[in-house]
């Protein structure tokens, strides 16, 4: 069996989806945010703070590349796919799985840009940053998922039915 990566922006509700996409189809959960706190022991704004994007984004590929994913659904920090490293490993035995919101869509969910933990350059703006990110979903992406204005479950339905025979 395929694991399903879930990859998008901050705020498309990769985690949240994933755990629910988990447990409908009996796989493990892994959400690689958590990975890299456990491994640094501090908040990934902290870590980012400390350590500057760049040098996060060799870290959150790190992380990544070293863990062994198997019947898993893997929820990605929203600059995974930075790593070309660690976007090859997961697609080695994984459905890569877009989930897309607009940018209008993402400004009325992320309420905490400056807590979250984003790998995001000073004065970047949410806008620019999906800019600059999203043909990087695109190119990864095997299954696009739109979910502008859908609930976490109608998102896990879309995606259990687009991976049926898939995984």
């Amino acid at each position: 069996m395929k694991n399903i990566v879930l990859i998008g922006m901050p705020g498309a509700g990769k985690s949240t989806i994933g755990v629910i996409l988990a447990k409908s189809l009996l796989y493990d959960f892994c959400d690689t945010d958590l990975s890299i706190q456990k491994e640094t022991g501090e908040s990934l704004c902290d870590t980012i703070s400390k350590i500057g994007i760049d040098e996060f984004i060799r870290l959150e590929e790190a992380v990544i590349c070293k863990q062994d994913f198997v019947n898993s659904v893997v929820a990605t920090g929203g600059s995974a796919v930075y790593g070309e490293k660690a976007m090859a490993k997961l697609k080695e035995n994984g459905l890569i799985v877009y989930l897309k919101v607009s940018h209008q869509e993402l400004q009325g969910r992320i309420k905490n840009i400056h807590t979250r933990g984003i790998a995001m350059k000073e004065g970047t703006t949410i806008k620019e940053l999906y800019e600059e990110r999203a043909p990087l979903y695109e190119k990864y992406a095997d299954i696009t998922i739109e979910c502008d204005g859908l609930s976490p479950e109608e998102c896990v339905d879309l995606i259990v039915k687009e991976a049926d025979g898939r995984i």
